[in-house]
């Protein structure tokens, strides 16, 4: 008999902590602004423990049997879903054969000008570009007048922060100091990590610098068609966070703004990193948006701060996509982090796609991984891509926030990456769930509150 009362006991209690649980998850919801989540949350909340707690509290026949084959289903796929399944180690060598050429990025394209001698020669090189670029061109283009996009304050909002951007870029490299500090590696390492979150980084990691993190030849600004010179050790990677408010909106302008304040934010962060490491007598570069030497994701992923997901972006633990980055390269001598090769994170990739099912271009696969330049990975068709920043006036960024992983740094989420990182029957059942809770194919959200508090017309 009292076997039988602590057996209903147990699943009323059962039952109270998926309330709860799912309460929590509700008011989650409402504080993330997710209404269609909190409405999912509140109504299984209402749902499912009703079982356990008829069970656990109501006096009927059978009662103890259904307490018994409530508690047992919910031990054993808590079981079930908590033993570490699918967690392979990559093997596969993802190392590039290859530099990329900076030239042939579309941020590079779009900036020659039609008539030039630059522009002339570069199609001359790359005839199968000229015709893609062209539509383009076409466009309004990024911040441009009469973009589906437009706003009339957002618009030059992201442009001073751009504006400003483009006064660091004279300020990436400097004079080293001739009184060169004799610095302990460990104890360098640990200062500029520290600092770099004090100044507002998220993650920051270090790695050697390899050839093929490096462009070829330069691609904007006046050392155009310049091979990259950068005889540099060591790279610093770090990111920023992206508000979310401002990546839910996507692709209205909002994500413009925050992808353009970000580029400032972490451009700061790179410029003091660099001057502070010129100062104890150490060659040391910034590599700030339109100014770069390497390409960063790349940096970022060997630095371990994450793997490049199916969007081409670097997915990080904490937040996916949902950052941007900035490297400081240097003769600093530094102790090096070791690359994280995450294939619970690449396994999510390929099985989840929500990316590739919301982009408005169809510029991301649906396939896996393929073998290209000798490397195992996803490419995304970049001109399908910028062609559509070009008619909307903003970098889209619809990819970005719909990716699961660009939910919220909170308890609620981070249980769920903890399981994805565990489980491949968790990761299916995340991917299931974020269908559930926030669409397959989640509309773009509002603008936030204080960027429309006021009715604006242009005048």
């Amino acid at each position: 008999m009292i076997g039988s009362g602590l057996i209903a006991l147990a699943a009323g209690a059962a039952g109270i902590s998926i309330l709860a649980a799912l309460a929590y998850a509700g008011f989650a919801s409402v504080s993330e602004n997710e209404p269609r989540a909190a409405a999912v949350a509140f109504t299984l909340a209402v749902i499912l423990p009703v079982p356990y707690l008829v069970a656990g509290f109501a006096d009927f026949e059978g009662r103890t049997l259904v307490a018994a084959i409530l508690l047992s289903f919910t031990v054993l796929v808590a079981v079930v879903l908590a033993i570490p399944a699918g967690k392979k180690k990559i093997t596969e060598d993802d190392t590039p054969k290859t530099r990329i050429d900076e030239r042939d990025i579309m941020f590079s394209r779009n900036l020659l000008e039609v008539g030039t001698e630059r522009f002339r020669e570069y199609y001359e090189a790359n005839p199968d570009k000229k015709q893609l670029d062209d539509e383009f061109r076409s466009l309004p283009g990024l911040l441009g007048k009469g973009a589906t996009m437009e706003h009339p304050f957002a618009f030059p909002a992201t442009h001073a922060s751009f504006f400003t951007v483009e006064h660091l870029r004279s300020i990436v490299d400097g004079a080293v100091s001739p009184d060169r500090v004799e610095c302990d590696p460990e104890e360098a390492t640990g200062f500029v990590k520290r600092w770099a979150l004090k100044l507002g980084a998220l993650t920051v990691g270090v790695t050697k610098l390899e050839d093929y993190h490096k462009y070829t030849y330069v691609g904007r600004g006046p050392q155009y068609g310049q091979k990259v010179e950068l005889s540099h050790d060591y790279a610093i990677a770090f990111t920023v966070e992206m508000a979310k408010e401002m990546v839910d909106a996507a692709p209205k302008s909002p994500i413009a703004m925050e992808s353009a304040q970000q580029y400032l934010e972490s451009g700061i962060i790179a410029v003091q990193i660099a001057e502070f490491i010129r100062s104890l007598g150490y060659p040391a570069r910034a590599h700030i948006d339109g100014n770069y030497r390497v390409v960063c994701p790349l940096v970022a992923r060997d630095a371990g701060l994450g793997e490049i997901g199916r969007m081409g972006l670097l997915m990080t633990p904490e937040l996916g996509p949902r950052v941007r980055l900035g490297v400081v390269t240097t003769t600093l001598p530094l102790v090096t982090d070791e690359r994280r090769r995450d294939h619970t994170m690449i396994d999510f990739c390929v099985k989840c796609m929500k990316c590739a099912d919301v982009c408005p271009s169809k510029a991301i696969s649906f396939d896996n991984r393929a073998t290209i330049d000798g490397v195992r990975r996803w490419q995304i068709n970049q001109e399908a891509c910028f062609t559509l920043w070009a008619r909307l006036g903003t970098d889209c960024g619809r990819c970005v926030s719909v990716c699961p992983y660009s939910h919220p740094d909170n308890p609620m989420h981070n249980l769920v990456r903890a399981g994805v990182r565990n489980s491949s029957l968790f990761r299916r059942l995340a991917i299931w769930m974020d269908d559930v809770f926030y669409g397959k194919t989640p509309p773009a959200g509002e603008l936030p509150d204080w960027f429309k508090a006021e009715s604006v017309k242009e005048s």
